[in-house]
């Protein structure tokens, strides 16, 4: 199993994004809570503490904001090895789904009738502008949510507003209060976009009240949302069904 931790210094990281997301990492790394975090996550690395995933922006490499069409918001990393890649839901081809993940294939199967997928890797959807972010985004090894609240969500946010600033209309799925919570005022102070809301996909929550994630159809919603827009298109949320 190819490691996921971080090794590097996380500002040479922030440095290294590009695109059209440079100037809003710049942005933030202006503030002292931007250099609080940075020092910390850092502090925790040369301690030898297992911090996950080896890049936390990854989805920002993978998802330009120019080409973001979908927003969905998870709350923290995967906190065991081998699992986090810098994708919210995602882990990489080979590692057994987590239950949140298998319930939002389940779901996709359910709406879309689309096959089961064989790998939990959610990297073809963010290459096609589903921009896979959750609002901490660093974890230590079977620490859940402990980096939450260091500063991370400062991003987040200024990456949200970003997204929902620009005129042409996205679609944002929140699950779960978290979600709700972090992205719903952002999303919702721009009327273009499409705001979806629905249970976490955990089995705690999918199937109970008050609006369950399993039978949610935000997949099918977003599709005919995007599709109805001039010059966006349709959504394409298929994944590899076969391992190679």
């Amino acid at each position: 199993m190819t490691s996921n931790r971080l090794c590097r210094p996380l500002a040479d990281l922030l440095c290294e994004v590009g695109g059209d997301w440079q100037p809003v990492i710049d942005a933030w790394r202006a503030t002292d809570e931007a250099r609080r975090l940075i020092a910390h996550v850092d502090a925790r690395v040369t301690a030898g503490a297992p911090v996950y995933p080896a890049n936390p922006l990854r989805m920002l490499q993978l998802t330009p904001l120019h080409s973001v069409r979908v927003v969905i918001v998870g709350q923290d990393p995967y906190h065991g090895p081998g699992q986090a890649q810098g994708l919210a839901f995602s882990v990489p081809a080979g590692v057994r789904l987590p239950p949140s993940l298998r319930n939002i294939f389940k779901e996709l199967q359910r709406d879309l009738g689309l096959p089961m997928p064989a790998s939990g890797d959610l990297t073809p959807w963010a290459q096609r502008g589903v921009l896979l972010t959750n609002t901490s985004l660093t974890v230590e090894d079977g620490q859940a949510g402990c980096h939450a609240g260091k500063g991370w969500e400062s991003l987040t946010r200024a990456l949200l507003t970003a997204v929902a600033q620009e005129p042409r209309p996205k679609v944002f799925m929140l699950w779960g209060n978290h979600a709700q919570a972090f992205g719903q005022p952002i999303a919702a102070a721009h009327p273009q976009h499409l705001v979806l809301t629905a249970n976490h996909p955990s089995p705690l929550s999918a199937q109970r009240p008050p609006v369950p994630f399993i039978g949610c159809g935000h997949f099918r919603r977003a599709q005919e949302f995007l599709a109805s827009q001039e010059n966006l298109g349709s959504m394409d949320w298929t994944l590899q069904t076969t391992v190679l």
